[in-house]
């Protein structure tokens, strides 16, 4: 199981270039948006959904972003999404709610997980998570955070909220 910590080494490792901010406890986007100033780039809202034949599926997007799910179900060929239980978020990713991220999926050893990055966050230099944990923020450019999901993962689907909207 990946920790914080562990992530640091391996972002280290990776010669990766990123700022990792410390701060209280955030468990919704609303609590997030008292650091803004403190950290630039692209926020996000990150969505943890299982659908009828569990199948489950990470989805991260800005955090003023809405998602319309029917829409979204047809995007990436599912059916019958919903949230998926905090039970589902311990076994399969390791984290608890409120610390869902991307970062989460170097957790997901059996690959269950199916990762959409709105196309969005392509357009920012960083971009923020959470690092394992709601007790910080982790800053990176959208480039290296795409290169060690696919490194530890599986390659990153994307989706487009602007095309959805239409």
């Amino acid at each position: 199981m990946i920790f914080k910590d562990d992530l640091i080494i391996i972002l280290n490792d990776h010669g990766f270039e990123y700022f990792i901010k410390e701060h209280a406890p955030l468990f919704t986007v609303e609590d997030s948006k008292a650091l803004r100033g403190q950290i630039e780039g692209a926020h996000s809202k990150n969505l943890f959904l299982k659908d009828a034949k569990a199948n489950f599926f990470l989805i991260s997007i800005e955090e003023s972003a809405s998602i319309d799910l029917k829409k979204t179900m047809q995007q990436i060929k599912s059916k019958k999404l919903s949230f998926a239980k905090p039970e589902y978020l311990q076994d399969i990713l390791g984290i608890e709610p409120g610390s869902v991220s991307p970062f989460a999926l170097l957790n997901d050893t059996k690959k269950k997980v199916r990762f959409y990055l709105d196309r969005s966050f392509l357009d920012y230099k960083r971009v923020n998570f959470h690092p394992l944990i709601n007790t910080a923020t982790v800053n990176i450019s959208p480039q290296n955070l795409i290169e060690l999901i696919e490194k530890y993962h599986n390659p990153v689907n994307y989706i487009d909220l602007e095309n959805l909207k239409r």
